[in-house]
């Protein structure tokens, strides 16, 4: 017998919970347990697959330009001592630090110095890679040997470069004094003579970027068809037209960035001038680079605030330069 009918004879009732099915519950999930079948959609997948490729370029830009530029601001704006450097409770200054500098005998001429330092070298070393390129671009035999030649110098560690001009510099044993007396002229003091120190530190930065300049421009000339200079051939115009009115309206793109990076490179130099001249003899070829290192380190008092103003008028310039070239490249794009 089942046991409902025994229950019944028994004279006992039929319950509620006996009348009913035995169903079982469902089991409870556990607490802290992570929900299965969970999908992302697409797009929140890729963006979130974005952002795990760019955070490390995020950290990397904030530890190590995000962070030194507020450093940076930070140092310029405060009264820092040695003593409170350490301790870091100098007191705000706001812009006192920036009136020093601009008030300062030294701010004209090192001003001066970078703007000459800068302009002529950019210039010298865009006209000579711009003609380098041109000469390697008609691939004539050994054009590669003689191009990977001319990228030694930019190779080359900078101390190294800076310390064989200095003595090839040198009043009494340099090889440009050996080989001026040779023609009866006398020693020049390239790097001891206020006259000539800056025209030297200039010449060995022109040697040193020209191979950056021969490099962009000449990938720049790979992009230039070939059919256009045969056209322009059949047509009766010569080397001097086809430059003119193909290769360099053609690489006024390229030659836009080109001076960009050399005018941004070139404000900062200051391992170059700091092994030739130190920024000597007096100020004579001091710039805004090492008169801000100058300032910061080279005393046993070291102004922190004003070398770091001067290194932000100079992070202020590269900007100013840096939104010209933006506002031109669109310009052009329009």
């Amino acid at each position: 017998m089942t046991p409902v009918a025994v229950n019944l004879r028994a004279g006992g009732g039929l319950s509620r919970h006996a009348a009913e099915p035995h169903v079982d519950a469902p089991p409870r999930p556990c607490r802290g347990a992570v929900p299965q079948g969970v999908r992302l959609s697409p797009g929140l997948r890729s963006r979130l697959t974005a952002l795990a490729f760019v955070a490390p370029l995020l950290v990397y830009l904030a530890a190590f330009y995000l962070y030194p530029l507020y450093r940076n601001l930070d140092l310029s704006l405060r009264d820092y001592t040695v003593r409170s450097f350490v301790a870091g409770d100098a007191p705000f200054s706001g812009w006192h630090n920036f009136r020093t500098v601009l008030d300062d005998p030294a701010f004209g001429p090192a001003m001066r110095h970078t703007m000459v330092f800068t302009f002529v070298s950019i210039a010298f070393q865009y006209a000579t890679g711009l003609a380098l390129a041109v000469f390697f671009n008609r691939h004539f035999r050994l054009s590669t040997v003689l191009r990977a030649l001319f990228l030694i110098p930019w190779l080359l560690p900078l101390i190294v470069s800076a310390s064989t001009w200095s003595w090839m510099f040198n009043s009494e044993s340099g090889v440009l004094n050996y080989f001026l007396h040779f023609f009866g002229v006398d020693p020049v003091g390239w790097l001891t003579s206020p006259s000539w120190a800056l025209t030297a530190v200039i010449v060995a930065n022109i040697w040193i970027g020209i191979p950056f300049n021969l490099v962009i421009l000449y990938s720049g000339l790979q992009n230039v068809p070939g059919e256009l200079y045969e056209a322009a051939a059949l047509d009766g115009a010569g080397a001097w037209q086809q430059f003119r009115r193909i290769t360099f309206p053609l690489l006024r793109p390229v030659s836009a960035i080109t001076l960009l990076l050399g005018l941004v490179y070139t404000l900062k130099v200051f391992d170059l001038i700091w092994i030739m001249t130190k920024g000597g003899p007096g100020d004579a070829s001091t710039t805004l680079a090492t008169w801000s290192y100058q300032l910061g380190f080279g005393t046993l008092l070291p102004k922190f605030g004003p070398g770091a103003a001067v290194g932000n008028i100079l992070i202020l310039i590269a900007l100013v330069f840096g939104l010209l070239y933006v506002r031109v490249q669109r310009r052009q794009e329009a």
